[in-house]
């Protein structure tokens, strides 16, 4: 994101774009990689630890980049702050990592840094306790948290003994927290501005904060207030959702949450023996799901999974153990693929640790889905490879029909890059074509920044297309493409919320323009799509390489008395960019002088 310096340039005349580009070349000139031989402790790879071992309570064969922690041991602290050292200013490094805790507590300050997991591997949030910290700051970039991408926090209690009392937990696109209990207040900002994000099924004693936050989704959550907010901020399933009215305030506010199946996770009973825990299917709850117990659902022993090692396993070997009728359990790691993954069997679980990252080499698709029940996908990146794929998750082949409302594949904390890294290509990041998915949390994100980027370089048409049937996403971040970033053919669909940011880098309105429309909306709804509704719908612009180039909307739906949506907002970042209307030919403009422009809903009164 690039958001933050255009915005403090305007606002305090700093030289935010110089200090970002400079941490950037910093970064890339050190190469911070990751290496686990220089991790304490990290390297245990030997016969006591084999996959067969969870039947025996052993800790089973996870890889060096998996590090598994009790109560008894004294070097905990010493593991994560080596850990953190290497990933702190990582954005675009190699290292992907998993700290998990067994059950019990620990009095530690765990700072987290870009790809890296932090878990308790308790049955409930209370199972692990830390007291002290679970944080990130945004130090490393001047307490500008815009950057503060690719990293996760999930099933534990936090007691924060810093930051007055607060966890803080400044971040941006790509950094879920998950069922989380925190001991006292939330701070979701640390000084600069922070562009996020995702809070589900959490629980916070005290007051969350946002701060400089621009936008954010919370779903099925408890606290005792929520204050503050910048443009755009949902609230689904939330028990206490914060007063105020759109659009004199920043809130969308959604009772009931309609369907969703929680994120699956790692856990280990009371014999040491590893299984993935799969939620059960939810409708029209509000709140936590483990509050009051263990929450419905199936356990599934790891001894079912196929555990995947980027440094061993190749797209042959996964998917003969998919073939065979093994879930997938991804641990951290760049997986290099010369073939498509292919998911086909009904209920598959894949499950990625310490943000496993899917790379497609050769230019084909990174992972399929077949139009089956009940898939679930979690915690994956997908990293587009240099040579063009047409597509990086195909969720349903085209034509898929089948109807799946009682079982749906759901998506949880996937994200994909184009470019960034180096160079990538991708004509689609996602295609969901079955009926009845479930999104929950994606960042689809072409890159505007790091290496092998450019109008030319790291090349993309659509992030999302959508040509499925009642589908239903929750928390959807698209943003950058040449073309639609978000499509939607399918009848049915709904989003609660949504954030974006138009590309930066349209060398002139020529080469961003069709059918005499400047540019591409961000949001478009297919003429021929009879039924959909969205609420809180955010997009941005900021054009870098010309002042000439606009866009004429950002959204564009057919007037039609089943598509309807609620809460749409246009900026203008610094004034750099134009945004003529919001949707179709109704509000706005977004400019220099209006950065702000506001519709309540589509279609208005009269329309």
């Amino acid at each position: 994101m690039a958001k933050a310096r255009v915005i403090l340039s305007a606002l305090i005349g700093s030289s935010c774009i110089s200090t970002r580009s400079l941490a950037y070349a910093l970064i890339v000139a050190l190469g911070v990689t990751f290496a686990a031989s220089r991790i304490p402790g990290a390297a245990a790879s030997s016969s006591d630890r084999a996959a067969s071992g969870e039947k025996e309570g052993k800790t089973p064969d996870f890889g060096p980049n998996v590090m598994v922690f009790d109560p008894t041991q004294t070097d905990v602290q010493e593991r994560v702050d080596a850990v953190f050292k290497e990933q702190e200013r990582a954005q675009f490094g190699s290292g992907r990592f998993a700290l998990l805790f067994k059950p019990g507590h620990y009095e530690l300050n765990v700072e987290v840094g870009f790809y890296t997991q932090v878990a308790g591997l308790g049955r409930v949030p209370g199972d692990v306790t830390i007291e002290g910290a679970v944080r990130t700051d945004a130090a490393w970039m001047r307490y500008n948290a815009t950057c503060n991408f690719w990293r996760s926090v999930e099933n534990l209690t936090v007691t924060p003994r810093r930051d007055g009392g607060a966890m803080m937990w400044a971040v941006s696109q790509a950094a879920p927290m998950r069922r989380t209990h925190i001991r006292g207040d939330l701070q979701l900002s640390s000084g600069g501005w922070s562009s996020g994000g995702f809070l589900a099924d959490c629980k916070i004693d005290g007051r969350v904060v946002s701060g400089s936050q621009q936008q954010y989704l919370s779903r099925n959550c408890c606290w005792d207030r929520w204050s503050g907010g910048v443009w755009n901020m949902v609230f689904v399933g939330v028990e206490e959702p914060p007063a105020g009215n759109w659009p004199r305030s920043p809130y969308t506010a959604i009772e009931q949450t309609p369907v969703v199946r929680e994120k699956p996770f790692l856990y280990v009973d009371d014999r040491g023996a590893y299984f993935v825990f799969v939620p059960s299917l939810r409708t029209n709850r509000r709140g936590t799901t483990w509050e009051h117990g263990s929450a419905p659902g199936e356990s599934i022993p790891l001894e079912r999974f196929y555990v995947a090692r980027a440094d061993r396993d190749s797209a042959a070997s996964i998917n003969a153990a998919l073939a065979q009728g093994k879930n997938l359990l991804l641990t951290p790691g760049i997986y290099n693929l010369d073939d498509t993954i292919r998911v086909d069997r009904a209920d598959t679980v894949v499950l990625g640790l310490g943000l496993a990252t899917l790379k497609p080499t050769n230019g084909g698709i990174g992972m399929t889905v077949a139009d089956v029940d009940g898939v679930k996908l979690a915690g994956i990146l997908f990293d587009a490879g240099e040579v063009n794929s047409p597509i990086l998750l195909e969720v349903g082949p085209p034509g898929s029909s089948r109807d799946h409302s009682s079982n749906p594949t759901s998506c949880h904390d996937i994200f994909c890059r184009v470019g960034g890294a180096g160079v990538g290509k991708a004509t689609v990041s996602v295609s969901i074509n079955s009926n009845h998915v479930i999104g929950d949390h994606f960042w689809i994100w072409r890159a505007d920044h790091g290496s092998g980027v450019g109008w030319e370089t790291n090349t993309t048409r659509n992030g999302l297309v959508v040509r499925g049937n009642d589908v239903t996403i929750f928390g959807l971040f698209v943003e950058h493409y040449h073309e639609y970033q978000t499509l939607w053919q399918g009848n049915g669909g709904r989003v609660y919320f949504y954030q974006n940011e138009l590309p930066y880098d349209p060398p002139s309105q020529e080469q961003w323009q069709h059918d005499g429309v400047n540019g591409w909306a961000a949001y478009k709804i297919d003429d021929a799509v009879t039924s959909h509704e969205a609420w809180g719908l955010g997009s941005y612009c900021t054009f870098h390489n010309s002042q000439t180039v606009s866009a004429t909307r950002s959204f564009e739906a057919p007037v039609s008395p089943g598509v309807r949506l609620h809460h749409l907002v246009t900026v203008s970042l610094g004034g750099r960019g134009v945004i003529s209307h919001v949707i179709n030919d109704s509000g706005g403009p977004s400019d220099r002088r209006n950065n702000v422009a506001k519709v309540t809903d589509f279609p208005e009164d009269g329309q």
